[in-house]
């Protein structure tokens, strides 16, 4: 089924199905005309007189060297191929599709100069699962994302590489195999193509994307948590979040008092528990992840907002009353500032969420704060360790997130002979967002396992119905540990579905945008 989007009204969870998806990507109809006028103007400008920037002069510092018409296309060739300077391993594939849908998106609202030709290979690349190789290293968020872009354009005049049906193969042996022709590109097209910043951009979606799947992981984690060291349920009582009134806090507490209802183990020590308060990695539990999530929101916000911008140079603004008048206009909406800010917040709740969900780990493996669960969470301790090492992963793991938060848009440095002389970074800091995001789904599966472990101790007492049945469907992949085994294939495990979602599917836990609950990935 084709996937329709209109520029300038492309919501994330429609982002989502493109990230998920592997179907055909098209724009509405309606940004055609628009894309039409805008490519006349460049024409015209490429066969005049006046110096244009991109359209018949140089780049960057070589912005005052004046191109004949004649190089039009040669210029514009040359562009693309000698910003293909990227290295790295290759960006995955359903990122890939994301950053191209991005870059329609951003072509489709008519002020960019290209031609429909052009977009309508875009779209063909994706209907036809050609994804140009885009190695992840090489842009530091100034004209945009340079290097990445330019490898994707590469492949739409037969250059590069790409990935054709999942089989690695030259760019236009890829366009040959799947029905299509290269383009000779336009004027101001291949620096249409190359400035903007979809490359970061979809790579902090698919981050945003991963950690909100943490975010409602950790909720239910903290509810497994609470049950196995026979936590309180008082500190979720709705009036307490409500007098705060931040959304998250008020969402996460009310989830998390909606999934611990029925406990049997909360019940059994409502009275005489000596206990009179539990860890704030308990008792705060609502405050930090909501807060994380408030955040993440936040930055969806922007992300959405630059998924509909355009952000290449100069801009090409029609004149809806004179057609044939209008102008061509050098500026920076490519300066990736905007995604940079949103990268190093999405960081900052992933450090978070995974702070507070090691401690917990580490609580339950305490016979000292654990409320008699048995050390290291295991039946027969000192023959056996336990999960004391898997708790000492989840302690590296939460060290390297808090030193991977480190904010990226704070370091500029001077590109391109200082022309660019301030950058926004914002591609590497998407870019660790992936493996934050890894390193949380460790941790929030160490969480499960070690929760799991101290539920069933607390037999024959029962937990709620809806944490049996996530723990369930853990039980079902991962046994019990009766005594040391071979961990490493079952903290994978747990990982995997943090990741995927599996261990919170059919559960009532918050979405990312209000009235939407996008499938997991």
């Amino acid at each position: 089924m084709t996937q329709i989007l209109v520029p300038g009204a492309t919501t994330l969870p429609d982002l989502h199905a493109v990230w998920t998806g592997t179907g055909p990507v098209t724009l509405a109809a309606s940004a055609r005309a628009g894309m039409d006028a805008a490519a006349a103007l460049v024409e015209r400008a490429a066969q005049g007189d006046a110096a244009v920037y991109g359209v018949n002069t140089g780049f960057g510092k070589l912005a005052s060297i004046k191109i004949a018409a004649r190089d039009t296309q040669a210029l514009q060739r040359n562009l693309v191929l000698s910003h293909c300077c990227g290295v790295g391993e290759p960006l995955e594939a359903n990122a890939t599709r994301l950053m191209i849908a991005l870059k329609l998106l951003s072509l489709g609202r008519g002020a960019s100069g290209v031609r429909w030709q052009t977009v309508a290979l875009l779209q063909d690349l994706l209907a036809h699962d050609v994804l140009p190789v885009i190695p992840v290293q090489g842009s530091v968020g100034a004209s945009g994302d340079l290097a990445p872009l330019a490898h994707m354009a590469a492949v739409l005049i037969g250059e590069g590489e790409a990935l054709f049906q999942g089989n690695l193969m030259p760019g236009a042996a890829a366009l040959k195999a799947a029905g299509l022709s290269p383009v000779m590109l336009g004027a101001k097209e291949g620096l249409a193509l190359i400035n903007g910043t979809q490359f970061s951009t979809a790579c902090a979606l698919v981050g945003l994307f991963a950690a909100w799947e943490n975010a409602r992981a950790c909720i239910l984690t903290a509810a497994l948590s609470t049950d196995a060291i026979m936590g309180s349920t008082a500190p979720l009582v709705p009036e307490i979040h409500l007098l705060r009134g931040h959304q998250g806090q008020i969402e996460a507490a009310s989830a998390q008092r909606a999934l611990m209802q029925g406990s049997e183990i909360r019940e059994s020590h409502r009275d005489g528990d000596t206990r009179v308060q539990d860890p704030y990695c308990i008792r705060c539990q609502p405050q930090v992840s909501g807060a994380a999530m408030d955040l993440l929101r936040v930055a969806g916000a922007t992300l959405e907002t630059e998924a509909n911008a355009v952000t290449d140079n100069p801009l090409v603004l029609v004149d809806p009353a004179d057609p044939a008048g209008g102008q061509i206009v050098s500026g920076g909406n490519f300066h990736a500032e905007p995604v940079a800010f949103a990268a190093d917040q999405i960081a900052v709740a992933l450090a978070e969420i995974g702070a507070i969900a090691q401690r917990r780990v580490a609580l339950m493996v305490d016979p000292t704060l654990s409320f008699d669960l048995p050390p290291f969470l295991t039946p027969d301790p000192g023959l056996n360790s336990g999960l004391m090492i898997a708790e000492v992963t989840t302690a590296a793991l939460m060290s390297e997130n808090k030193h991977l938060a480190t904010p990226c848009a704070t370091d500029s440095t001077p590109t391109s002979a200082n022309q660019e002389d301030h950058v926004s970074m914002a591609a590497h800091a998407a870019r660790r967002l992936q493996k934050m995001n890894t390193n949380l789904n460790v941790i929030l599966g160490v969480e499960a396992i070690c929760a799991a472990q101290g539920i069933e101790c607390r037999a024959p007492l029962k937990t709620s119905q809806a944490l049996q049945t996530a723990m369930n469907r853990l039980r079902a992949e991962i046994a019990p540990l009766k005594a040391d085994r071979y961990l490493a294939q079952d903290i994978e495990t747990a990982a995997r579905m943090i990741s995927t979602g599996t261990l919170v599917q059919g559960l009532d836990l918050p979405c990312l945008q209000e009235g939407t609950r996008p499938d997991a990935r």
